[in-house]
């Protein structure tokens, strides 16, 4: 990758991993729901009227509007309403790669690694970590909910690895056509019923929340993401999203005065050892075993 490649994913990885903290400031204000149908309403329009539809089944911009869209942002925004810290949810949510792997394996048919399996027993155990400190900065309730979204996210992950080749920016814009109407609705009848007055109420700082989720996090970020993916292997490109945790829990403390407990850190330590694990496995012991066969047959 050139300099300039590399300062894409790098500012993709920065932006998603702030957008936890910046999530926490607009949900201080708005209902999680009615949040989320915001922040896909900004990104769907007027967008939608300028872009094309993209090339592939409906039913697969419907899939994902509805499991990354209306499930998985909706079970994440409720979870960090009140059950946890913006850092950690960067982190638990990459459970969502684990999940991919064990729903290709079932769904796809692709076959999975010792060292896969082997990534996806430590970061468990990492998980395990959060469920027995449940305190401040996570509970029970929140951990269910953000594994629940990290399901739907890799459900929306299998649909999307079916439609190779489309738009990833014109693919987005309309699917986040379809979460807004049925999250206006879930947001009227569990959360308030005059919408307008809170937003007539709502401060700057909310207003810019939104904004970055919608225009920076979705549409400028995934169009750089989509873009990287375009001009080079997936397997150079999708490691940079394990450092999307690290910033999160960075810009969390910073920006919201967030820290870890001890068990939480190690919680933290032993999950991101078991992601790293499962992406880097094979092709480190590949690498490792190839480099040790080229110093025998140099010695030979």
């Amino acid at each position: 990758m050139d300099i300039r490649s590399t300062a894409c994913a790098l500012l993709v990885v920065v932006i998603w991993g702030l957008n936890f903290s910046v999530i926490k400031f607009g949900l201080e204000e708005l209902p999680p729901i009615l949040f989320s149908g915001l922040r896909f309403l900004i990104v769907a329009l007027p967008a939608v009227l300028f872009l094309p539809l993209p090339k592939t089944s409906i039913w697969n911009v419907l899939g994902v509007g509805l499991f990354l869209g209306v499930l998985k942002f909706s079970f994440l925004f409720v979870a960090m309403k009140a059950d946890v810290s913006a850092g950690i949810s960067s982190l638990l949510l990459q459970a969502q790669v684990l999940f991919t792997i064990l729903l290709s394996v079932l769904f796809l048919k692709e076959s999975i690694n010792k060292y896969q399996l082997t990534g996806i027993f430590v970061a468990a155990i990492g998980f395990s970590l959060f469920l027995v400190s449940a305190s401040g900065n996570v509970t029970f309730t929140g951990i269910i909910l953000l594994m629940c979204a990290a399901l739907f996210w890799s459900i929306s992950n299998i649909i999307m690895k079916k439609t190779q080749g489309v738009n990833l920016l014109h693919f987005m814009v309309w699917a986040s056509l379809v979460p807004p109407v049925p999250l206006f609705l879930v947001s009227y009848f569990y959360e308030s019923q005059s919408p307008i007055n809170l937003l007539l109420n709502t401060s700057a700082s909310t207003w810019v929340s939104l904004v970055f989720v919608g225009y920076v996090s979705t549409l400028l970020a995934f169009a750089l993401w989509g873009w990287l993916l375009r001009n080079y292997q997936a397997a150079m490109i999708t490691p940079f999203a394990l450092l999307i945790p690290i910033v999160g829990m960075i810009g969390s403390n910073l920006l919201l005065g967030e820290s870890l407990s001890t068990t939480e850190l190690w919680g933290a330590v032993t999950v991101f050892s078991g992601l790293l694990i499962t992406v880097f496995g094979l092709a480190l012991i590949s690498r490792l075993k190839q480099k040790q066969q080229n110093n025998t047959q140099s010695l030979v």
